[in-house]
């Protein structure tokens, strides 16, 4: 809403809409037309909460994936909640650059325009007590030989969790940088990057 000037008498196209309150914020921003889109079912409860609010001649909510679905015209602005857990782990943005690529107008506006993962070595002697140290004895019972497994299987799918700021070691670094102008399909399938840190404590990494 500090930004209406950018949406203000625009067509927006919102891209994973889910219950549709950025779509409904475009239009409470002066947007001219609205295309919100999700591929799930929530696109019907976003429909229910587009006529609740007096808003279905402004806000057309489409049930379908962003592939699939047919818009009669390009779109001045693209918006979307795209993010994925470390950014880019079952992220949209293959679906904004598909939206991008078939419906922005040449020198059209996308929200979130940049973004940046960053990393840091952390330590979690907690977690690790828990899901390794845990097989040394169970109920009295030596499990040792558990702990390469438990090793594999606790650190195969990235974990989403809160630590507190004892627990980074040190300064975090810009490993990745996304353009949602520039960026391509292709681009998502592999990122890599090389850094360098230098500890600012004494802990096991992982």
């Amino acid at each position: 809403m500090h930004h209406k000037d950018l949406i203000s008498g625009k067509v927006v196209l919102d891209v994973g809409c889910g219950t549709g309150v950025l779509s409904i914020f475009c239009a409470f921003a002066g947007a001219t037309r609205v295309y919100a889109v999700d591929a799930s079912d929530i696109a019907l409860q976003a429909m229910e909460i587009v006529r609740e609010n007096e808003l279905s001649d402004k806000v057309i909510v489409l049930h379908g994936r962003i592939e699939d679905v047919e818009i009669e015209e390009k779109v001045d602005v693209i918006i979307s909640e795209w993010m994925g857990y470390m950014l880019l782990y079952e992220s949209m943005l293959g679906s904004v650059i598909f939206a991008r690529d078939k419906w922005l107008k040449p020198g059209g506006l996308i929200l979130p325009s940049h973004a940046s993962l960053y990393l840091a070595p952390i330590t979690n002697s907690h977690r690790y007590q828990d899901s390794i140290y845990f097989w040394r004895d169970v109920y009295g019972i030596k499990m040792s030989c558990m702990m390469p497994l438990a090793k594999q299987c606790t650190f195969m799918e990235p974990s989403v969790e809160t630590i507190s700021g004892e627990n980074v070691l040190t300064w975090p670094t810009v490993v990745a940088q996304v353009d949602c102008y520039t960026i391509q399909a292709p681009d998502l399938e592999t990122i890599t990057a090389a850094y360098k840190f230098t500890s600012m404590l004494r802990g096991c990494i992982f």
